[in-house]
């Protein structure tokens, strides 16, 4: 436990087997990663060249969407679930710029990011920004944790970006989404990223990838087709482009590459 009553996570921190949130970490240039990361991660980019630009399109996709709900459609308050290690720019950050009196709640169960949580609360006076110790396998814990911080009357973003490639049930994927957005209102949005296979993304790379993945690190992790991505949007109303690349969706640049790893934003009817 910290000073302020928050398990500080150093307990179950294994360094010895590579960890994703320090490989993603590792992969986007940052320090907070082990050599057993490092190599993990080596070794998958040399199967599949293309991850660093993935990690590093998916954060970027984070900033976009993040601010789009913040500007222009007037959201503020975010649920982010499997919130990663803290960067230079994170959710409460980029919404706080937008209007100080945003809420946020990052979710993440892993301890590395356990550790580094009190980097992550500290927001602006005049919002909210917390942290829930929760797993996304447990959807009606993290709502209730979230209630604390969030009124759960107004609209919240629900931001699930690379998190359910190791809900590994697509089901149980399905039923974690639909449990979470039951939970917030009309006029709430999801946002997602997920890891694709698909030939049309050039994910075809990512099946070997992956393979090593699941035999070399945790947690594991799955990748899914367009059609099973949409269908976690059963039900919201997908906001234009609709499921794209990551890298493409409200992209600055007028033609970036497509890369395997969807993106999309949608908002409850």
């Amino acid at each position: 436990m910290n000073e302020n009553g928050r398990p500080d996570g150093s307990s179950r921190l294994n360094t010895s087997v590579a960890h994703n949130a320090r490989v993603w970490n590792y992969w986007i240039g940052g320090k907070d990663n082990y050599e057993v990361d490092q190599q993990v991660g080596d070794q998958v980019a040399a199967m599949f060249p293309v991850i660093r630009d993935v990690a590093r399109a998916d954060r970027e996709f984070l900033g976009r969407a993040v601010t789009y709900l913040a500007a222009d459609r007037g959201v503020r308050q975010f649920l982010d679930i499997g919130t990663g290690l803290p960067t230079m720019d994170n959710a409460h950050q980029i919404a706080q710029r937008v209007a100080p009196e945003s809420r946020i709640v990052y979710v993440d169960n892993d301890p590395i990011v356990l550790v580094h949580a009190r980097s992550l609360l500290i927001g602006t006076p005049e919002g909210i920004t917390d942290y829930i110790d929760a797993d996304v396998h447990r959807p009606d814990a993290i709502v209730q944790g979230a209630a604390a911080s969030l009124d759960l009357d107004r609209p919240v973003a629900v931001m699930m970006l690379g998190i359910l490639n190791f809900v590994l049930d697509t089901g149980q994927a399905q039923d974690i989404v639909r449990r979470v957005m039951a939970a917030v209102p009309s006029g709430s949005y999801l946002a997602l990223t997920h890891p694709t296979t698909d030939a049309d993304l050039g994910g075809e790379g990512n099946v070997e990838a992956m393979d090593f993945w699941n035999k070399n690190a945790t947690p594991p992790i799955t990748a899914r087709s367009r059609a099973e991505v949409t269908s976690f949007f059963d039900g919201l109303d997908l906001i234009t482009p609709g499921i794209v690349s990551c890298s493409q969706w409200h992209a600055k640049d007028e033609s970036p590459p497509a890369l395997p790893q969807f993106g999309a934003v949608a908002r409850k009817p």
